[in-house]
């Protein structure tokens, strides 16, 4: 794990279901780095052509961040991972529907 905002293999394989499946017949190449790529640049801070080298290039980071942020999938992903912590500790799930 190279950067204390990189995912770990297990937090990879709890997250990897909640993203969009690539269309295509190939898998998504960089699902988890892309992930990576965008919480690097969140916790740094950073302009997104200063994401460090052994991240996927930054313009397919950027792209990536603005079509899952448009489409939902990082607020479906932040509710989902909240709703599970929240089973763990035993307390009611939240109602997501008066947010729409």
């Amino acid at each position: 794990m190279p950067y204390s905002s990189s995912l770990t293999d297990k937090e990879g394989e709890i997250i990897e279901p909640l993203l969009p499946q690539k269309r295509r017949t190939r898998p998504p190449k960089w699902s988890k780095k892309i992930l990576d790529g965008i919480l690097y640049q969140l916790k740094n801070g950073c302009n997104w052509c200063d994401l460090p080298k052994d991240l996927p290039p930054y313009s397919t980071v950027f792209w990536h961040d603005k079509q899952w942020r448009a489409e939902g999938v990082i607020e479906n992903m932040m509710f989902t991972l909240h709703g599970r912590v929240r089973e763990q500790v035993k307390k009611k799930p939240v109602d997501n529907s008066s947010a729409d």
